[in-house]
Protein backbone atom coordinates (compact mmCIF):
# COMPACT_ATOMS: atom_id res chain seq x y z
CA UNK A 1 0.00 0.00 0.00
CA UNK A 2 2.69 2.56 0.60
CA UNK A 3 1.72 6.04 -0.53
CA UNK A 4 4.53 8.59 -0.27
CA UNK A 5 4.13 12.33 0.00
CA UNK A 6 6.85 14.93 0.53
CA UNK A 7 6.64 14.43 4.32
CA UNK A 8 4.59 11.28 4.94
CA UNK A 9 4.31 7.60 4.25
CA UNK A 10 0.89 5.97 4.41
CA UNK A 11 1.43 2.25 4.87
CA UNK A 12 -0.04 -0.91 6.37
CA UNK A 13 -0.15 -1.42 10.11
CA UNK A 14 2.23 -3.89 11.71
CA UNK A 15 1.89 -5.31 15.24
CA UNK A 16 5.04 -3.52 16.39
CA UNK A 17 3.20 -0.19 16.02
CA UNK A 18 1.02 -0.93 19.08
CA UNK A 19 3.01 1.25 21.49
CA UNK A 20 2.81 4.30 19.21
CA UNK A 21 -0.90 3.71 18.51
CA UNK A 22 -1.57 3.44 22.24
CA UNK A 23 0.38 6.64 22.98
CA UNK A 24 -1.31 8.57 20.14
CA UNK A 25 -4.71 7.50 21.48
CA UNK A 26 -4.11 9.14 24.85
CA UNK A 27 -4.23 12.81 23.87
CA UNK A 28 -7.15 15.09 24.74
CA UNK A 29 -8.19 15.57 21.10
CA UNK A 30 -8.60 11.82 20.63
CA UNK A 31 -10.76 11.64 23.75
CA UNK A 32 -12.91 14.53 22.48
CA UNK A 33 -13.23 13.80 18.77
CA UNK A 34 -12.78 10.00 18.45
CA UNK A 35 -13.38 8.51 21.90
CA UNK A 36 -13.91 5.01 20.51
CA UNK A 37 -10.25 5.06 19.44
CA UNK A 38 -8.79 5.57 22.92
CA UNK A 39 -7.02 2.41 24.05
CA UNK A 40 -6.60 1.42 27.69
CA UNK A 41 -3.42 -0.57 27.09
CA UNK A 42 -0.79 -1.45 24.50
CA UNK A 43 -2.41 -4.90 24.28
CA UNK A 44 -5.77 -3.32 23.41
CA UNK A 45 -4.05 -1.21 20.72
CA UNK A 46 -2.33 -4.36 19.37
CA UNK A 47 -5.67 -6.19 19.22
CA UNK A 48 -7.17 -3.27 17.27
CA UNK A 49 -4.20 -3.27 14.87
CA UNK A 50 -4.55 -7.01 14.28
CA UNK A 51 -8.23 -6.55 13.43
CA UNK A 52 -7.45 -3.64 11.09
CA UNK A 53 -4.71 -5.66 9.39
CA UNK A 54 -7.23 -8.47 8.79
CA UNK A 55 -9.43 -6.04 6.82
CA UNK A 56 -6.85 -5.03 4.20
CA UNK A 57 -7.88 -7.79 1.77
CA UNK A 58 -11.62 -7.26 2.29
CA UNK A 59 -13.93 -5.25 0.07
CA UNK A 60 -15.91 -3.64 2.88
CA UNK A 61 -13.16 -2.34 5.20
CA UNK A 62 -12.63 -0.52 7.37
CA UNK A 63 -9.39 0.46 5.65
CA UNK A 64 -7.21 2.13 8.27
CA UNK A 65 -3.56 3.01 7.69
CA UNK A 66 -0.94 4.66 9.88
CA UNK A 67 0.56 7.99 8.91
CA UNK A 68 4.31 7.98 9.38
CA UNK A 69 6.67 10.89 8.96
CA UNK A 70 9.42 10.16 6.46
CA UNK A 71 11.61 9.71 9.54
CA UNK A 72 9.36 6.80 10.57
CA UNK A 73 7.47 8.42 13.47
CA UNK A 74 3.84 7.29 13.77
CA UNK A 75 1.78 10.48 14.00
CA UNK A 76 -1.75 9.20 13.43
CA UNK A 77 -3.92 7.40 10.91
CA UNK A 78 -6.16 7.81 7.91
CA UNK A 79 -9.15 5.64 7.05
CA UNK A 80 -12.08 4.88 4.80
CA UNK A 81 -15.08 3.24 6.45
CA UNK A 82 -18.28 1.96 4.94
CA UNK A 83 -21.20 3.84 6.51
CA UNK A 84 -23.45 0.96 7.54
CA UNK A 85 -26.26 3.24 8.68
CA UNK A 86 -26.47 4.93 5.29
CA UNK A 87 -27.13 3.34 1.92
CA UNK A 88 -24.84 0.51 0.85
CA UNK A 89 -21.66 1.65 -0.85
CA UNK A 90 -21.45 4.95 1.06
CA UNK A 91 -17.96 5.65 2.40
CA UNK A 92 -16.58 8.10 4.94
CA UNK A 93 -13.04 9.33 5.34
CA UNK A 94 -11.54 9.71 8.78
CA UNK A 95 -8.16 10.84 10.05
CA UNK A 96 -6.51 11.79 13.28
CA UNK A 97 -3.16 13.40 13.91
CA UNK A 98 -1.56 13.12 17.36
CA UNK A 99 -1.77 16.44 19.19
CA UNK A 100 2.00 17.10 19.07
CA UNK A 101 1.79 17.11 15.25
CA UNK A 102 -1.43 19.06 14.62
CA UNK A 103 -1.42 22.39 12.83
CA UNK A 104 1.42 21.35 10.51
CA UNK A 105 -0.63 20.32 7.47
CA UNK A 106 -0.14 16.57 7.89
CA UNK A 107 -3.86 15.72 7.77
CA UNK A 108 -4.38 17.72 4.59
CA UNK A 109 -1.29 16.20 2.97
CA UNK A 110 -2.40 12.69 3.93
CA UNK A 111 -6.02 13.08 2.77
CA UNK A 112 -4.98 14.60 -0.58
CA UNK A 113 -2.68 11.63 -1.27
CA UNK A 114 -4.90 8.88 0.16
CA UNK A 115 -8.31 9.77 -1.23
CA UNK A 116 -7.63 9.40 -4.98
CA UNK A 117 -5.77 6.12 -4.48
CA UNK A 118 -8.53 4.59 -2.38
CA UNK A 119 -11.31 5.98 -4.61
CA UNK A 120 -9.69 4.25 -7.56
CA UNK A 121 -9.06 1.01 -5.64
CA UNK A 122 -12.70 0.82 -4.47
CA UNK A 123 -14.21 2.46 -7.58
CA UNK A 124 -15.78 5.24 -5.51
CA UNK A 125 -17.51 8.24 -7.04
CA UNK A 126 -17.95 10.08 -3.75
CA UNK A 127 -16.72 10.01 -0.16
CA UNK A 128 -18.23 11.75 2.86
CA UNK A 129 -16.46 13.58 5.64
CA UNK A 130 -18.35 13.94 8.92
CA UNK A 131 -16.96 15.77 11.94
CA UNK A 132 -18.06 17.71 14.97
CA UNK A 133 -18.89 21.30 14.07
CA UNK A 134 -16.60 22.44 16.90
CA UNK A 135 -13.66 20.63 15.28
CA UNK A 136 -12.71 23.62 13.14
CA UNK A 137 -9.39 22.08 12.11
CA UNK A 138 -11.08 19.00 10.66
CA UNK A 139 -13.70 21.10 8.87
CA UNK A 140 -10.84 23.11 7.33
CA UNK A 141 -8.95 19.96 6.26
CA UNK A 142 -12.03 18.75 4.40
CA UNK A 143 -12.41 22.12 2.66
CA UNK A 144 -8.73 22.18 1.62
CA UNK A 145 -9.07 18.65 0.23
CA UNK A 146 -11.97 19.49 -2.09
CA UNK A 147 -14.94 18.46 0.04
CA UNK A 148 -18.14 20.50 -0.25
CA UNK A 149 -20.22 21.06 2.88
CA UNK A 150 -23.73 19.66 2.45
CA UNK A 151 -25.10 19.82 6.00
CA UNK A 152 -24.50 21.47 9.35
CA UNK A 153 -26.71 20.80 12.34
CA UNK A 154 -27.71 18.08 14.78
CA UNK A 155 -26.71 14.54 13.94
CA UNK A 156 -25.34 11.28 15.24
CA UNK A 157 -21.63 11.39 16.02
CA UNK A 158 -19.88 8.53 17.79
CA UNK A 159 -23.23 7.26 19.06
CA UNK A 160 -24.42 10.56 20.51
CA UNK A 161 -26.39 13.57 19.30
CA UNK A 162 -24.08 16.48 18.46
CA UNK A 163 -23.66 19.43 16.12
CA UNK A 164 -21.98 17.99 13.03
CA UNK A 165 -20.71 19.09 9.65
CA UNK A 166 -21.19 16.69 6.74
CA UNK A 167 -19.24 17.22 3.52
CA UNK A 168 -18.84 15.28 0.29
CA UNK A 169 -15.93 14.77 -2.12
CA UNK A 170 -16.76 13.78 -5.67
CA UNK A 171 -14.34 11.88 -7.84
Amino acid sequence: MPIKTPRLTITNFTPDMAQAVYENSQDDDTRLFVPDEVYDSVKEARDAIEFLMSRYDSTDGPFVYPLLTNEGQNIGYIQLCNLELEEEGTWEIGYHIAKNFTGMGYATEGVKAFLPVMAQKLNLKEVYGICLAENHASVRVLEKCGFTQIYQGPGNYQGREAQIVKSVWKN
